[in-house]
């Protein structure tokens, strides 16, 4: 992690994924990764960590693995989805992970009453690590999707609670599944429809994978630009959903987000490095 960034000169803030809290066995107490994830973004105070070496960037000091983060015109909301490796899950509400605590469902529904209390005014953003969609074909499409699929149950959590408050997120972000997806994803809130961009950026550096893959005799038949994707929610889906559409995608080029916040508008665009060879 500290090679790349060596010459970065900004903060840098992260939510755990999978890999960063998954432990395998005989691992040394002490060198769990949610461990070393946390020795090296929340730390107590400012210091070089033992990963950085003789790299000069000292760690971060976030709150914890879940938190809210302040900045101009915007407010992002980062929930911790856990260690595996499908689904995300951030809670225990579905009586499914019994070991898992509410206590993030508990924190995103003080921050979206604190939204709501203060007319706050700027762009709100959530972030999971787990995807909430991730494109596969229907059925009837050939092929299989790609290394990673939707965590519908851990957004109808979110979605509840968003409801309830009656504070929906201008974008929500995430990553999980190594490749590029856009979503549109139209709603009725407050009174009135709109578009929330879930978007999807995985493919920072680790690997890129296709969209859709060959399967038992199968073509892998990839989606058009604006692919009505609605059965991804399946019986999840809330009555107040109206459409999902599948924008854009890249499963060939690694490439990250470069997020535009001012106090007019919010722009999220994708930045192609370099084709796959």
């Amino acid at each position: 992690f500290y090679e790349p960034f060596r010459n970065y000169p900004a903060p840098i803030f992260a939510i755990p994924g999978n890999h960063d809290s998954f432990v395998v066995p005989n691992t040394p107490e002490g060198e769990e990764p949610l461990a070393i994830f946390q020795r090296n973004f929340c730390a107590q105070k400012f210091g070089i960590t033992a990963e950085a070496r003789s790299l000069h960037r000292t760690g971060m000091l976030q709150p914890g693995v879940y938190f809210t983060l302040d900045a101009p015109f915007v407010r992002i909301i980062g929930l911790f989805s856990n260690a595996l490796e499908d689904p995300g899950v951030i809670s225990n509400l579905d009586g499914k992970w019994p070991t898992v605590s509410n206590v993030q469902i508990d924190f995103l529904r003080a921050q979206l009453k604190k939204i709501k209390a203060e007319s706050y005014k700027g762009a709100v953003l959530l972030a999971t690590h787990h995807p909430p969609f991730s494109y596969s074909p229907p059925a009837t499409g050939g092929g299989t999707g790609g290394n990673h699929g939707s965590s519908t149950v851990m957004l109808q959590q979110i979605d509840k609670v968003c409801h309830d408050e009656g504070v929906y997120p201008h974008a929500f972000l995430a990553a999980h599944a190594h490749n590029y997806q856009r979503y549109t994803r139209i709603v009725e809130f407050g009174g009135k429809e709109i578009d929330v961009p879930f978007i999807v950026c995985g493919d920072g550096g680790h690997n890129v994978n296709p969209l859709v893959r060959a399967s038992r005799g199968q073509p892998a038949q990839e989606p058009n630009a604006g692919t009505d994707v609605g059965y991804l929610e399946g019986r999840h889906r809330p009555s107040w959903a109206k459409q999902l559409l599948l924008e854009k995608y890249d499963d060939q080029n690694y490439g990250y987000l470069r997020v535009h916040v001012d106090k007019e508008e919010l722009k999220i665009g994708f930045h192609q490095v370099g084709v796959r060879t």
